[in-house]
């Protein structure tokens, strides 16, 4: 009983670290040589996307929106002004849990379902919370998605003043980072706000994450992320 459990968990234990904490071979930030950075959002469209889509348009920035299926269904208009708006819509999957609670089944429609098939690619996935199962990377292959993560994060579902969040973030964005924030906190709005005021006063530009381009996780910076998702 004991060797089954364990060749069980053993997979889905390198699956976390290799795949969602080390992030390897996934995308991850772009060119640090180049004053561009992506701005993000996930679990879209929603009641927060017009407001969302306002501030971008007032900084002219343009993001990418990683929608879920259940809210791109709900709010098929929404996807129209986010495209319409310039930005590009990637998927998030079909439910918002992490990928070790799916059947082998269900994470292949999560990774093979994107908001826009037709679209030219690349067709980019984020796993919800960044979970990874041991199929994970090889449904993505097989689907032709590329797994998309980030390097830094607004912490929006936190109870942060938005001015706080911002400067917290702006604090930790490098050339070529990616940003994760979420459609639907009543912070996020404001946080972005401010965010694009400080990127806009770097020099930063803020493009779609396909234009920066995203680079692939290399051995040594999955190091590095893992030595930072467990503080050492």
């Amino acid at each position: 009983m004991f060797a089954g459990a364990a060749a069980l968990l053993i997979p889905a234990l390198l699956a976390e670290l290799l795949g969602r904490a080390a992030g390897w071979g996934a995308l991850g930030h772009g060119p640090r040589d180049r004053w561009r950075v992506a701005v993000t959002f996930d679990d879209g469209p929603g009641e927060r996307t017009p407001d969302l889509l306002a501030v971008l348009a007032r900084h002219r920035a343009r993001a990418t929106f990683f929608v879920t299926r259940p809210a791109a269904q709900t709010r098929p208009e929404l996807l129209d002004a986010i495209e319409q708006a310039g930005h590009i819509l990637d998927a998030h999957g079909i439910w918002h849990r992490t990928a070790l609670t799916l059947t082998p089944w269900q994470e292949w429609a999560q990774v093979a379902w994107h908001p826009r098939p037709a679209r030219p690619g690349p067709h980019l996935y984020r796993p919800p919370y960044g979970g990874h199962s041991p199929l994970t990377r090889l449904f993505a292959h097989l689907s032709g998605r590329q797994v998309a993560l980030w390097d830094t994060e607004g912490r929006d579902w936190t109870d942060g003043a938005p001015a706080t969040l911002a400067a917290q973030t702006l604090a930790r964005v490098q050339p070529g980072s990616v940003i994760l924030l979420h459609d639907g906190p009543a912070a996020t709005p404001a946080l972005l706000d401010a965010l694009l005021s400080g990127l806009g006063e770097r020099g930063l530009e803020v493009v779609p994450m396909h234009e920066l381009p995203a680079r692939r996780i290399t051995l040594r910076e999955g190091l590095t992320r893992l030595r930072a998702s467990y503080g050492a």
